[in-house]
């Protein structure tokens, strides 16, 4: 393979870039004795963990504030305040925050006994400590995440503490400052809540499995097996950047980080075959963000929703195998018809691996394997991480350059602790939103205000059902911007959610929870690829060189299936394998599959050929009555698709595709 043709994008370009677009690579690059104190730090992070997640865990309050303790004081080394600031230094006042998070953390651990015991209003002392740990807390999450989910928690603090004074259906009784600490911080209903509990016990063991994985070199093995089996395809650079983002996004947790580490090789590849640069980049953010949806880990949104739709992690995973296999589906037929459409062929022989050298590291796999089976099998979820980490530093041993050595060992301890960092304060942060929607009741107002107002607007219960649908998708969309995976869908199943539910109560209809769940996350996640705020594609531009808002709008629309398959499995949950026979959910992954393939001759306008616009409309239209699993759509949708196929192969022209590539030149 020639290294110019393939040259990848550099570290530095991909570092740049990573800081850009995403807030938790946006990190100080300290030497000497800090450096080497903070990576201490990291690895004792991690050690801590593990020890808990082998002996068991400790008792909730003490796990949840040395966890925070941890990740709070050194996102304050670590992360400036200022993106565009000197970052190989630590200024005074860091220091300052770094030990204030030690106090206000260590707290809990050195007044245990009485504060678990305490009752009513709290003492001056711990006002203090909890108007810090808040602030604290506000400040890392603004640093290591973002100030999207910042400014929301600002919002709803606000709306804590002037209830009173909101007119109209919102209104409430209005928290006390105390009442407010309090709950915030000496309660399990705000920052110590759900959401760091998740964070401190399943989601940190299996970003630690994550960079053990990475320590064995996956990630290129990951490129190097899509490429042996998409690479000779139609468009095979296309299918390649979908291929490879799949497999890396079951142990990433972030679709910029995924865009940016997997385009640096797929995007330039796809230009120099003829991708256009904003469809090429479109190619790599959608299908890196679809790498979220991606079971076994699902970007860690898999082990809060555990908690929070109080489902096992077998009934989540399974639930989102089918919509995964369509959203990257849909993606795949999209560029084979593009590629189709314009004429672009694959790599030759001489740019494929062989299968020797693939099938010299099969064995980098096992630990996925692993993982699938332990939790299967029903080993707790901790269990199945620790297992895993296990099984990955055992299967790096076959080979030379696979083996984890003693000093990868501890990078990646480092590693994994550093990439927890963002996890733990959004999901700290995110606490806070909780804890205010569960002492307020926001949560049933919103819901309710949301099947109220398409209430109004609706002459129907079935138009009622699919307004509110429409507009929990748009506010999960809004409020998923700029969020990563975690807490993007914290936010959205605390603020979109109760709609979807409230439907249960006003509408005669039987939502299952974990669809509803499903829903709001599937739309909370595409918001990363939604203009005008989409951070991977904007992430891929860096790569490509193309326009944001263009490339955005590519992602989009090779991402539809992500904006079709949640109304499906809401409306009828088959496609989450819910209540259903296998011959159910076989049927209805066949006629959704073909759905698929009628939407994406829609959308790119070829199917065996060039097809005019209203047959355009007609094959969209075909495509979702396929797609919606019901007897009478599939019946229809089958008949028209058949039609349309028949026409389609007898009236194609040989020398559409040639032409094809003229009139492209031309444009």
């Amino acid at each position: 393979m020639s290294d110019q043709q393939h040259e990848n994008l550099s570290e530095s370009k991909q570092q740049e870039l990573l800081e850009k677009y995403d807030a938790e690579s946006n990190t100080r690059k300290l030497t000497g004795v800090l450096a080497i104190i903070i990576f201490a730090a990291l690895v004792l992070f991690s050690i801590f963990q593990l020890y808990t997640g082998i002996f068991g865990q400790l008792t909730a309050y003490l796990q949840r504030t040395i966890h925070l303790g941890f990740a709070l004081s050194l996102i304050f080394l670590l992360f400036p305040a200022v993106r565009k600031t000197k970052k190989d230094r630590i200024p005074w006042y860091d220091y300052v925050l770094m030990v204030l998070a030690i106090v206000v953390c260590a707290y809990w651990p050195l007044n245990y006994d009485s504060l678990v015991q305490q009752f009513g209003s709290i003492p001056l002392d711990q006002m203090l400590i909890g108007g810090l740990a808040i602030l604290l807390v506000l400040e890392a999450a603004r640093r290591a995440v973002g100030l999207p989910i910042t400014i929301i928690a600002l919002l709803f603090l606000g709306y804590a503490l002037l209830g009173p004074y909101i007119p109209g259906m919102f209104a409430h009784s209005g928290l006390s400052l105390e009442q407010l600490i309090r709950s915030m911080f000496f309660t399990t209903e705000g920052i110590l809540g759900t959401p760091l509990q998740v964070s401190s016990t399943y989601i940190f063991l299996f970003l630690l499995f994550g960079a053990f994985l990475v320590q064995t070199g996956v990630g290129n093995y990951f490129n190097d097996l899509a490429i042996s089996i998409a690479g000779k395809r139609v468009g095979g650079p296309a299918k390649i950047a979908i291929f490879s983002s799949a497999l890396n996004g079951t142990i990433s947790g972030s679709s910029v980080a995924n865009t940016v580490t997997t385009g640096s090789y797929t995007i330039p590849l796809m230009k120099r075959l003829g991708y256009r640069k904003n469809f090429a980049g479109a190619v790599e953010a959608a299908a890196s963000t679809g790498g979220q949806i991606m079971p076994p880990i699902m970007g860690a949104a898999a082990f809060l929703m555990i908690e929070f739709a109080g489902e096992s992690y077998w009934n989540i995973a399974k639930a989102a195998i089918i919509p995964a296999i369509l959203y990257f589906a849909g993606i795949w037929i999209m560029t084979h018809l593009e590629a189709k459409r314009t004429g672009l062929k694959g790599l030759s022989s001489e740019e494929i691996p062989s299968k020797k050298t693939v099938l010299k590291k099969i064995h980098l796999l096992l630990p996925i394997v692993a993982i699938v089976y332990f939790l299967f099998v029903g080993v707790s979820v901790e269990r199945a991480a620790i297992y895993g980490i296990l099984a990955t530093i055992i299967v790096s041993l076959f080979l030379k350059d696979t083996r984890i050595t003693v000093p990868k060992f501890f990078v990646a301890l480092e590693q994994g602790a550093r990439t927890a960092l963002g996890v733990a304060a959004a999901t700290a942060c995110a606490g806070i939103i909780v804890g205010v929607v569960t002492k307020t009741g926001l949560g049933l107002k919103l819901g309710n205000s949301l099947v109220s107002i398409a209430g109004t607007i609706a002459s129907t219960p079935e138009i009622q059902l699919m307004l509110t649908l429409v507009f929990t998708m748009i506010t999960s969309i809004i409020i998923g911007m700029g969020s990563p995976t975690t807490a993007n869908y914290i936010i959205t199943s605390t603020i979109a959610l109760p709609a979807i539910l409230a439907l249960n109560d006003n509408l005669d209809v039987a939502i299952p929870v974990l669809a509803a769940h499903m829903f709001v996350f599937y739309f909370g996640i595409v918001a990363d690829i939604t203009p005008p705020v989409a951070l991977a594609a904007f992430a891929a531009t860096g790569i490509s060189g193309g326009e944001p808002i263009r490339t955005g709008g590519n992602a989009a629309r090779l991402a539809i299936a992500a904006f079709i398959i949640p109304y499906m499995f809401v409306l009828n949950p088959t496609l989450l394998m819910i209540d259903s026979t296998w011959l159910e959910i076989l049927f209805s992954l066949f006629t959704a599959i073909l759905g698929m393939i009628a939407i994406s001759a829609g959308m790119i306008g070829y199917w065996y050929r060039n097809i005019k616009w209203y047959e355009r409309v007609l094959a969209i239209a075909t495509g979702l009555l396929l797609i919606y699993p019901e007897g009478m759509s599939d019946t229809i949708g089958f008949v028209l698709f058949a039609l349309q196929l028949v026409l389609q192969f007898v009236t194609r022209d040989k020398d559409d595709d040639n032409q094809s590539e003229v009139n492209l030149a031309n444009s």
